[in-house]
């Protein structure tokens, strides 16, 4: 029988992509664009919390996960010639092998060894991505032509250009990772992830075999992440080493602290707040990181779960 925790859950969850999907019609210009911008972050963020958020693993180097998906896609389409969907299947599968070879290596170590290990496969790919030029053309990136942004799936043409098709499709993506988020937190995997984070060797004694766990939560967390480069890369023609670097994988740690970290909806709310937050401030000031800066300690002093994990932690004690 299904309980009403979880028809409250799967309703509010509902109802917040049903709003985004209205909010479409309101929206300047401006902000329909950045919406649809955070919804592709927003994916990221939500992969880079199944893993820290759910499993307890902080990782630095998600940006690879990221980058792999952006180049894959990106590269394909670009110098091979690839179609949207197929270039999207290699970004994808780029991060699902990434995330699959990487875990093998770095869960075998924990806590600041892991976080160190994962920073270095990062930078390993980041210098990389530099020392390609010829391929990627590095800070300067490569600009994905119109023409390569179009195509045709079941006899219905898409064109990526488009501003209206560009936001249904991050907000399917949005949509299809918070159900796969919502299953497997409110499921066996989800509840054995939070016992390895609680309490690892206790969990371990209990016969569940923690390594494989992890193991499966890393290479989720690494495919949506590539799922969500693959989708900036084509939806918003854009890609570039900076996308690599250590900034990006900080950037999904602070918006999936900032919304709350181990909530499904915090890593979006979270997303929407600190790009927000940044675009006003920078239109006052060039110190805008310092202001964003304070507005953070700020928030950590008030939300000290982040947003949506103190709200659930105060008041709301159903929210998955």
């Amino acid at each position: 029988m299904t309980s009403p925790s979880f028809i409250k859950a799967a309703g509010l969850h509902l109802l917040v992509i049903m709003s985004l999907f209205v909010l479409q019609f309101v929206l300047p210009a401006y902000h329909h664009l950045a919406i649809a911008r955070i919804m592709v972050l927003a994916v990221f963020a939500m992969g880079y919390n199944l893993l820290f958020g759910y499993a307890g693993l902080l990782s630095l180097g998600h940006a690879l996960f990221f980058a792999a998906g952006l180049y894959g896609a990106g590269l394909t389409a670009y110098h091979l010639g690839w179609s949207v969907p197929a270039a999207f299947v290699a970004g994808t599968g780029s991060g699902f092998l990434a995330s699959l070879l990487i875990g093998l290596i770095a869960l075998r170590t924990s806590g600041v060894a892991f976080m160190i290990v994962t920073m270095m496969f990062a930078q390993v790919a980041y210098l990389a991505s530099l020392y390609f030029t010829t391929y990627t053309r590095g800070d300067e990136g490569l600009v994905m032509p119109d023409a390569a942004r179009r195509f045709e799936l079941f006899g219905v043409s898409f064109d990526l250009t488009d501003p209206t098709v560009r936001y249904n499709i991050a907000l399917a993506l949005l949509t299809l990772t918070t159900v796969v988020i919502f299953a497997i937190v409110r499921g066996t995997t989800g509840r054995t992830l939070i016992a390895i984070r609680e309490n690892e060797p206790r969990t371990l004694m209990l016969g569940y075999d923690t390594f494989r766990i992890k193991l499966k939560a890393l290479v989720i967390s690494g495919t949506l992440s590539a799922m969500a480069g693959s989708a900036y890369a084509l939806l918003f023609a854009y890609v570039g080493s900076s996308f690599a670097s250590i900034q990006y994988s900080i950037d999904a740690l602070l918006f999936t602290l900032l919304g709350g970290a181990g909530t499904v909806l915090g890593p979006l709310l979270g997303t929407i707040a600190m790009f927000y937050m940044i675009d006003i401030a920078s239109e006052y000031t060039a110190a805008y990181l310092l202001v964003t800066g304070l507005a953070l300690i700020a928030l950590v002093l008030f939300f000290p779960k982040g947003i949506v994990g103190t709200i659930r932690e105060r008041w709301v004690s159903w929210l998955p």
